[in-house]
């Protein structure tokens, strides 16, 4: 009989080599995924800091010391012409946005008085309001992110660690699982 003298793997190291594979991805998965879904809360963070900063800068300059209560109007430039208060990755076609695997709100904050009107700020497109109240929402609870985020005209981002929304700008106090962001 003739022997043969066959390079190349055997079943057995190929099986070695699959279950080690298969325990690497066990362990690295899991890690990517917490990755994730921190640089989504990142985002969100971020998109409400630009909010605010957006929000400053229209009531500085165009709301007569009033805010906008809407992406869209936010994002609209003036009628003179020039940019927008915020990037064109939050201008949505209303109040509510979804990016980074968060849902972005921003709406009427705990005083609806008009500040100035429509027609006397500077994009024409909506009254300015005496406060704002913008919220970032995790699309899929412990999928896309793991805390909600919530701010209004003070400034101040807050975070809620339990699976609640924040509803109204009375809830961004300090306590229980909600706090600033640091």
């Amino acid at each position: 009989m003739k022997i043969r003298n066959a390079k190349g793997f055997t079943l057995i190291e190929l099986l070695i080599v699959v279950a080690i594979i298969g325990i690497i991805a066990a362990i690295a998965i899991p890690g990517l995924l917490r990755a994730r879904m921190s640089g989504n809360e990142a985002s969100a963070i971020g998109s409400l800091r630009a909010i605010n900063s957006g929000e400053a800068a229209f009531s500085s300059s165009c709301g007569g010391g009033g805010y906008a209560t809407s992406l869209a109007q936010l994002a609209a430039p003036a009628t003179a012409g020039g940019q927008g208060f915020i990037s064109p990755d939050l201008a949505g076609a209303g109040a509510t946005i979804v990016k980074s695997g968060f849902t972005v709100t921003l709406a009427v904050g705990t005083s609806n008085t008009v500040v100035m009107a429509k027609a006397s700020t500077c994009s024409n497109n909506a009254d300015a309001l005496a406060s704002y109240f913008g919220k970032g929402d995790p699309v899929t609870w412990g999928g896309t992110g793991s805390r909600h985020f919530g701010t209004d005209e003070r400034g101040t981002i807050f975070q809620d660690s339990s699976n609640t929304s924040f509803a109204a700008p009375a809830n961004l106090v300090t306590g229980g699982t909600v706090g600033p962001v640091q």
